[in-house]
């Protein structure tokens, strides 16, 4: 990726909130935060000179099974985001009058996600779905915890994870790479390995029957959000599912920085014509997402004024019935295969995205299952796809979440729970 003096530097710890508990949910974000507060050796206000100055742009997320870093300059400033990737690994300060102010952010951020409806139907329904699972916290974390986590708690999460043997650096772009490696040597090379991060046990058992809530709170419109059980990356039935999503709602994401917060579906999907042409919804989106663990597949849908949410569920149910039952004709799946394909290469075509793919994929089971996924999309037949909505999307292993209008009107504009940044 050598055609602009462009390098992006990408550094990712194998931490989220599957690996926090009750009492500490929300850690993983807010050690995030902490490290940007400059180290022991690069102050604060250096951090944002350094890559200012190389004509750049830096931010980092947290989510479910990783935290990461980035920085995307000018080639002649690696060695710059080196030595601060570096510094960040081993030197963040974690000064008591900056975890004070932190909180304040962090609980502000907590409190403004919960004012949007969809985003606490989103919070609510995964926590019903998953009831052993890790993933079940939302990244951001719980009022109480936020409180009380200390500082003494913050630094000890980043010293247990923050280790060379728990990290991933990831470098796209130009470069000359015999002396990049010399670069990563000369910066990394001398930090020791750390014990090596406990892993999380817990299996989510199968879901024994239908789920249900209904939510009544301050909103603009009435949400359905279908949640059912998902194959993690690297099993076999991932590919599967992503040609699933392509027939319903068109063009699957697996670009967890920039596809996060799930989007609408295309225009000659199923869900499209179904719900929006069918004039029961004004918006129907989906998210399949790639993690370690076996996650959750969303159907989301924004009700039009005056549906109700149950004849929504209905014409979802019918749609569902006709992927189980076979109904599938050989242009349907290409379409949704060309729709895929042309998305993994624009999500993947800058610097910036290339870095983050390879890093991702990495980071939740190996760079492999990133780059075979145009081969594995490709060897999905119809019978896979049927036997997968008969599995996967029954009705008595779902969870199915309406929140209702009630009280003054809210304006619903922040996306469904993604990388908390």
């Amino acid at each position: 990726m050598r055609h602009a003096p462009v390098v992006s530097v990408w550094c990712w710890y194998r931490v989220g909130s599957r690996d926090e508990r009750p009492g500490i949910t929300g850690i993983s974000h807010w050690v995030e935060h902490m490290n940007f507060k400059g180290t022991r050796s690069i102050r604060k206000d250096d951090v944002t000179r350094l890559v200012e100055l190389a004509g750049g742009t830096w931010n980092g997320y947290t989510w479910l099974d990783v935290t990461s870093y980035f920085e995307t300059v000018q080639s002649d400033a690696l060695e710059a985001m080196l030595r601060l990737e570096a510094s960040r690994m081993t030197e963040c300060l974690y000064s008591r009058t900056e975890v004070d102010r932190e909180r304040t952010v962090v609980i502000s951020e907590l409190q403004g996600s919960e004012n949007d409806p969809r985003t606490y139907l989103d919070k609510e329904v995964t926590g019903t779905a998953l009831q052993a699972h890790p993933y079940r916290w939302p990244t951001i974390g719980y009022l109480s915890d936020l409180r009380a986590i200390t500082r003494d708690d913050l630094y000890a999460h980043y010293r247990r994870y923050y280790v060379p043997n728990n990290s991933i650096l990831v470098v796209a772009g130009d470069f000359d790479t015999p002396r990049a490696l010399g670069l990563v040597r000369r910066h990394f090379g001398k930090i020791r390995a750390g014990a090596d991060p406990p892993q999380v046990r817990t299996q989510e058992p199968p879901q024994g029957g239908e789920r249900r809530l209904t939510l009544r709170r301050p909103s603009g419109a009435a949400y359905l959000d279908v949640a059912f059980h998902a194959p993690a990356a690297a099993d076999p039935d991932f590919a599967t599912l992503l040609l699933l999503d392509g027939i319903l709602a068109g063009g699957p994401t697996v670009n967890a920085w920039r596809g996060h917060d799930g989007r609408g579906s295309v225009k000659s999907s199923r869900l499209y014509r179904a719900l929006v042409e069918g004039d029961l919804a004004s918006e129907v989106s989906t998210s399949v997402v790639p993690t370690r663990h076996p996650y959750l597949y969303r159907i989301v849908v924004t009700a039009k004024q005056g549906i109700e949410p149950v004849r929504i569920e209905a014409a979802l149910d019918t749609e569902i019935d006709r992927l189980a039952r076979g109904d599938l004709e050989p242009r349907d799946l290409e379409r949704a295969r060309n729709q895929f394909l042309a998305r993994y290469a624009l999500e993947s075509e800058s610097t910036t995205d290339a870095a983050h793919q390879l890093g991702f994929f990495e980071t939740i089971g190996g760079h492999a299952l990133f780059l075979d996924l145009p081969r594995r999309v490709a060897a999905v037949g119809a019978a896979d796809v049927a036997r997968l909505a008969r599995a996967r999307l029954a009705a008595d292993r779902r969870t199915v979440g309406t929140l209702v209008p009630a009280g003054p009107s809210a304006v619903a504009a922040a996306a469904p729970d993604g990388p908390t940044r």
